[in-house]
Formats: C-alpha cells, structure tokens, sequence
C-alpha cells in the first residue's frame, strides 16, 4: 500500500497502517485524538459499526453506523480489511476508505482490538505498525471505568474481564506501553510514529538517490 508523501529529497515513502489497542479506559482513544491534531498527514480510520449512535457522536466522523444486515452485506462482498464482535456489535474496517487516505498521501491511524489488529497485519503485513497501550494496573483501569461515567456496573464488570482477556495478546504488538502518565505515553507514541516513517523499508524514493550519489 503507497502513499505519497514527500521529504526534503523528494522521497516517495509507504504509508504507514498505525494500530492503537488497548482495553478499554487505558487512555488509547485520548491519545488517538492527540496524535491526529498533532499528525496533519496522518487519517483516521472511520469504522463500521452495527451499535447504536451515542449522545455526541456522528455518523461517519466517529463511526459509520449500519444495521447488522448491512454489515453482513460488506462482509460478504469483501468490503473489509479486518472486523470483529466486540461486546455484542460488529465493527469493520472499510477497505475503500482507508485505500483512498493512503492514495491522498495520508497515513492512517486505526483504533481497533487486537482480532483487527492480527486480521490487518496478515493483509497488509510489513505496512502495519502495532501499538498496545497498558494501564498502570487493573485496578486503575476499573477506577477510570467509574470515573469516565458513561457505563452501567454491569458493562464495567464486562469490560474488565474483556480487559484481562485483550491484555493476554500484549505479545501480539510490536511495541508495549504503560500509559501512567499520558503526556509520556503520547510523546512515546508520537516517536514510534517518527521512527517508523523513517524506515528504509517505506522510502521507495531511496534507491534512484543512492544511484544518482554513486554516478
């Protein structure tokens, strides 16, 4: 998958497929919001969802909201890079979308669980970049459930013991951290970002440079 995306030398580089997991309240979706007001050239990627729209959100700005017969309509008709239940709803990631961000010379930001995460690496592989965000300890994650009040107890048990269960792929990532200090954890993820632009690997513009230095 390309993207043009032009340095100083006029390199054409690869986009990068930016992965974001973490259970939930880690602080992934705070940060997320940080990264693109900070990453002009990086896009967020919008999914699908068949869950009901919340008080504030939008349809396709935080989500494209679609009914379970839709959904399964995209997923027959191979319209997704990766989708997944999580918590009783289907969340997909349309492929069109996301060629279209990397065409327009955008890197792509993906806040998905690690089942999109292992789905979009075996479709994109060596495009992708993976980062899981772990809270400071469990019980810090269930006290950022309470506090963030938007769930009853019931779906704060269940999203604790999903916590325990999405914690178990850490292994599955390529890069691991704590966010107990979410300016930290940002800059962090604002330098694996950097560092991984900068790949020989995704600077397809490199080898006519080096052969013009070697004329």
């Amino acid at each position: 998958m390309d993207a043009a995306d032009h340095d100083l030398h006029g390199f054409n580089r690869r986009g990068v497929l930016f992965v974001l997991s973490s259970p939930s309240g880690a602080g992934k979706s705070t940060i997320a919001r940080k990264l693109l007001a900070d990453e002009p050239d990086l896009a967020m990627s919008v999914s699908a969802t068949t869950r009901p729209i919340r008080r504030g959100e939008r349809d396709g700005t935080d989500y494209h909201f679609v009914s379970v017969e839709q959904f399964r309509d995209m997923v027959a008709d191979h319209e997704f890079l990766e989708w997944a239940h999580v918590f009783d709803h289907r969340y997909g990631t349309p492929k069109a979308q996301v060629d279209a961000m990397l065409r327009a010379g955008k890197d792509v930001l993906f806040d998905i669980d690690w089942q999109g995460a292992q789905q979009l690496f075996q479709i994109a592989g060596g495009d992708v970049v993976r980062v899981f965000i772990l809270p400071p300890s469990m019980e810090e994650l269930h006290q950022r459930l309470i506090d963030r009040k938007t769930d009853s107890t019931a779906v704060i048990d269940a999203r604790m013991q999903r916590a325990a269960s999405e914690v178990s792929h850490w292994d599955g990532y390529d890069y691991v951290l704590v966010n107990d200090d979410v300016e930290q954890c940002f800059r962090d993820v604002k330098t694996i970002l950097a560092a991984e632009r900068l790949k020989r690997s995704r600077q397809t513009g490199l080898i006519g440079f080096i052969r013009k230095l070697m004329k």
